[in-house]
């Protein structure tokens, strides 16, 4: 390790003094604000592969290396799948132009979404401040196309007369319009560092993914009483159920998969057996 540090600062120092367009990995990183991690992955997956090698075999990224890379963010950042995002830039036919006049077409729809959930969020925690419960057609009314009323009959139906069940529509009744803000702020921020971390290639076991699954937990918690058990539970179901899956797979492609994964592994560090894994 220390021998592949010194020969990657002298490298670097080397880089130095030699052609000032190749940035090395490090640089790079620091540039576009993504990790080395993440670039290595990249490269792996073949959606960015530096155009040059140091002399010991060090990555160096030349100026449309970096014009990729943004691109990719910006597309990132639409949603797209990584794989849907290199066969989008590796389309012969689309120019830079073209590529500027797709992403802001795609942020701008992005934008729009976003808006209309977040006014669609604060009618709901109006409501639900003011004490009025809300019907599942007047949530599809509120929530729009992505909201279906038979989701609420069905998860009543099924856990309708479990303590989970009553737990959470205690706690959900006694929050205000604050907690609610807080609830959707933090949910957002667990989704997307899950997201980065599979970009990442976070291994499941790992420090950083254990992490993760508690933090995952601790939002099923607010609910009603978790145990990993029951986690690696719900965790099955983004799996098994397709409208789970599509739902954690648009914001990362693999998404669901990779999160059933750390949930499994971090139960299992507890003592918990995935494969037998009962709710309670």
């Amino acid at each position: 390790m220390r021998d592949a540090v010194l020969m990657e600062l002298t490298d670097t120092a080397r880089h130095r003094a030699g052609d000032p367009g190749e940035l090395t990995v490090g640089q790079v990183a620091g540039l576009v604000g993504v990790s080395v991690r993440t670039l290595h992955h990249w490269d792996e997956i073949g959606l960015v592969v530096p155009s040059a090698r140091s002399w010991a075999g060090y990555r160096l990224y030349g100026t449309e290396d970096v014009a990729r890379i943004h691109q990719v963010l910006v597309y990132r950042e639409t949603g797209m799948p990584l794989a849907e995002v290199a066969r989008v830039l590796d389309d012969p036919h689309a120019d830079a132009t073209a590529h500027l006049a797709r992403q802001r077409e795609l942020l701008q729809a992005r934008i729009a979404h976003l808006t209309r959930m977040l006014r669609a969020v604060d009618t709901m925690m109006e409501r639900n401040s003011m004490g009025e419960n809300l019907t599942p057609q007047q949530q599809a009314e509120i929530l729009g196309a992505e909201w279906d009323p038979a989701w609420q009959e069905e998860a009543e139906e099924r856990w309708g007369r479990t303590d989970e069940w009553a737990q959470s529509a205690a706690r959900k009744a006694a929050m205000t319009r604050q907690d609610w803000a807080r609830v959707a702020k933090e949910t957002g921020v667990l989704e997307a560092d899950l997201a980065a971390a599979m970009r990442e290639g976070v291994a499941p076991g790992s420090e950083q993914a254990n992490a993760l699954a508690e933090r995952h937990l601790a939002s099923i918690d607010q609910w009603f009483d978790a145990t990993y058990a029951k986690q690696v539970l719900i965790a099955r179901g983004y799996v098994a159920d397709p409208r789970f899956t599509a739902y954690y797979d648009r914001i990362e492609d693999g998404l669901a998969a990779w999160l059933k994964e750390i949930v499994d592994a971090n139960a299992a560090a507890h003592g918990v057996d995935p494969a037998t894994a009962v709710w309670q």
